[in-house]
């Protein structure tokens, strides 16, 4: 799995959202926008985007420029652009990305156009409505907020809740107070897996104030003075800056003095700016890791290892699709295969496999998954024969071999750290 990071800005007491009257729904942040484009507006069609050059172009995901596109599952795209980026002018007083939608007038496919602002200078970090939708009301951790300032802190508001009405969102809400103090929500769906939310802890956390001061099963809160827990503090320009790490411990495996861990690695960094003017914006950045891509080998007689999309063996994924992202416990559909043999006495047995954190099959550092043709019986998440059918490998079952493996990295025993590289087999 290739390295992720995912970036939220908080802001202070500024309402900045971009959203139109035709159920675009967008966000201004410290240095990005995100707009979300929902299936009814987007259909069938591609979205395009303006470019500096007036013409428009399919919207695609290209971080080289500042853009980031992603699809969800209920069809709508999450469009993420930063105000820098090739597609966003700016002028004296906004930050503008212009969107092309398809739609029919008068029976002829026409492209609308959509522009999406941000105010120069204008940010807020309320959550977003599916953030504050994905929170059902028996999850929802209390904001401690008034009605009247919900928003202004970051937090949901749902008024037909008794009970809870002023909640966190499903995100890092995080923020500065004006009396000194770090205010930080973690829900434990950050990370995929999900976070052990037992396992987060801050930095230097010896003394009582540096605990949560309330939670439930999905959620932290913290609160503590920006002078305390391992805050350190430095001066840049005519700013003090404190900055705050939580972080959480993992559950490690060992074996033959070699560890891995099936859980995702979780660093928080918080960091409070003040000056004379008053608060400043406060930046959090949340960085996991993610898993394996697949890998030929060729011997006297040629064959293949190659991952399938799902456990029925039908789809597999191509060069093109490579490398393939994974979480943590993901299910990996691994299947290996004899080359251009028909011989029906041929028949494929795998006594080893293992798994590397580099290219080398011989490197030191290597994680049973077969031992004997069978599962790795001191791991606790067993691999798993799965049969072979003759309708789906074409009437030569015994050519092929096949197994799950759930996704994990290599650490250092020592210090917890993921290993670089990514993992082989």
């Amino acid at each position: 799995m290739e390295w992720w990071k995912l970036v939220l800005v908080a802001c202070h007491m500024l309402r900045a959202l971009c959203n139109d009257d035709h159920g675009l729904q967008g966000q201004c942040g410290m240095e990005n926008m995100q707009i979300i484009v929902p299936q009814h507006l987007k259909g069938s069609a591609k979205v395009k985007v303006l470019n500096k050059h007036g013409k428009m172009e399919l919207l695609r995901n290209d971080p080289s420029c500042g853009i980031w596109v992603t699809q969800k599952h209920d069809g709508s795209v999450i469009i993420g652009t930063s105000y820098d980026g090739c597609f966003v002018t700016q002028t004296d007083a906004e930050f503008v990305l212009t969107l092309g939608l398809a739609t029919k007038k008068d029976g002829k496919k026409v492209t609308i156009k959509k522009e999406m602002t941000c105010a120069v200078d204008t940010y807020h970090d309320s959550p977003l409505p599916d953030q504050c939708d994905a929170v059902v009301r028996q999850n929802r951790l209390n904001c401690r907020s008034t009605p009247d300032s919900c928003a202004n802190v970051g937090c949901c508001y749902d008024p037909s809740d008794p009970i809870t009405s002023c909640y966190f969102g499903n995100k890092v809400t995080a923020r500065c107070t004006p009396d000194g103090l770090f205010s930080i929500a973690i829900p434990r769906t950050l990370t995929k897996p999900d976070l052990d939310l037992t396992s987060v802890k801050l930095l230097e956390s010896s003394s009582t104030e540096c605990n949560p001061i309330d939670r439930n099963d999905f959620f932290l809160l913290y609160l503590f003075p920006v002078s305390s827990c391992g805050t350190t503090f430095k001066v840049i320009g005519d700013q003090a800056v404190y900055e705050n790490q939580l972080l959480a411990t993992k559950t490690l495996l060992t074996w033959n003095r070699i560890s891995i861990t099936r859980d995702s690695t979780f660093r928080l960094l918080v960091r409070c700016s003040f000056a004379i003017s008053g608060l400043l914006p406060l930046k959090v950045d949340v960085v996991t890791l993610p898993p394996p891509p697949p890998v030929s080998s060729v011997g006297p007689l040629a064959f293949e290892l190659r991952i399938s999309i799902d456990s029925e063996y039908r789809d597999y994924y191509k060069d093109s699709d490579y490398p393939v992202v994974k979480v943590l416990r993901d299910p990996v559909y691994v299947e290996v295969r004899i080359l251009q043999r028909r011989d029906p006495n041929l028949v494929l047995v795998l006594h080893q496999c293992w798994a590397t954190p580099s290219p080398n099959p011989v490197d030191a550092i290597q994680w049973p998954i077969l031992v004997n043709g069978c599962p790795f019986t001191s791991d606790n998440y067993m691999s798993e024969r799965i049969p072979v059918s003759p309708e789906s490998s074409e009437d030569l079952p015994s050519h092929y071999f096949r197994f799950n493996v759930m996704t994990f990295t290599f650490v250092d025993q020592r210090t917890q750290e993921s290993l670089a590289g990514q993992v082989k087999s």
